[in-house]
């Protein structure tokens, strides 16, 4: 598949075979979420989304920062602006962010430093999170005099839950890297020097399992189950599609024969 035009504010890389990486790419900023960052993750989405090769996703910030969240500048600079035009500036720039959750393979936030507010957000919208050790974490929008917007008063209890979730919100206090490992907010805590690379060669064991399985996993997290009836009815649909597929022959012939299976996604 051919590659996506210039990005601004945003770069996308190839690690490895199966892996892609979107790098926020404007440190000067803290990785701030700029409107041409904004329209370059957009259409870069979008061109992931249509590439069979891809079958693992990581998202990190260029520098010392992650995501310093959403440039606030323009409301700073409205304040007559009404209601209803701000939120109609609001709504395309929460569902641009949150668009990573439409893919459907896995997702990785590399959290490699402060990742506050939207920034934090974004990274809630994967799959995964590891964070590197000096990272930290908030969604500090109370003490700047707003309410919490891209999802975050959805996806943060679905995370962490909703008593930690109520203590991050309400107090919009930042934790350190050790604490989100304890609050269930990131998965991994790991070492500074060479971080990107460690996430890099997680997610290309993920890229290597079964992509059909890995999907419908994914689907099965994402959607949720009302009750465990509810989870045996999609799993005894959904095992039963993959246990068709090659991939699962070539799975079974690798463990017998102790080597990496070599899944192709049929």
């Amino acid at each position: 598949m051919s590659e996506i035009s210039a990005l601004t504010h945003l770069r996308l890389e190839r690690p490895i075979s199966g892996v892609a990486m979107l790098v926020l790419d404007l440190p000067e900023m803290r990785n701030a979420m700029s409107d041409e960052m904004t329209a370059s993750w957009v259409r870069a989405v979008d061109h992931l989304a249509d590439d069979p090769e891809v079958r693992a996703v990581v998202v990190t910030g260029e520098g010392s920062a992650f995501c310093a969240g959403g440039n606030t500048s323009w409301i700073a600079g409205e304040p007559d602006a009404t209601v209803d035009h701000l939120r109609s500036r609001m709504l395309p720039f929460y569902r641009a962010w949150l668009s990573i959750r439409r893919l459907e393979v896995p997702t990785i936030a590399a959290i490699n430093g402060p990742a506050i507010g939207a920034g934090l957000a974004m990274a809630l919208a994967c799959d995964i999170r590891y964070a590197a050790r000096e990272a930290r974490m908030g969604v500090p929008f109370l003490r700047l005099g707003m309410h919490p917007g891209m999802a975050t008063t959805y996806l943060l209890p679905d995370v962490v839950g909703p008593a930690a979730a109520r203590d991050l919100l309400l107090t919009g206090r930042l934790v350190d890297a050790d604490e989100a490992l304890a609050l269930g907010l990131v998965s991994r805590v790991l070492e500074p020097d060479g971080f990107r690379d460690q996430v890099v060669a997680t997610a290309a064991e993920v890229a290597a399992t079964a992509p059909i399985a890995a999907r419908l996993t994914k689907t099965a997290l994402a959607r949720g189950h009302a009750s465990i009836e509810a989870c045996l009815d999609w799993e005894a649909l959904a095992q039963p599609v993959t246990l068709a597929t090659a991939d699962l022959q070539e799975g079974i012939r690798a463990a017998q024969e102790k080597r990496a299976p070599a899944f192709e996604g049929r």
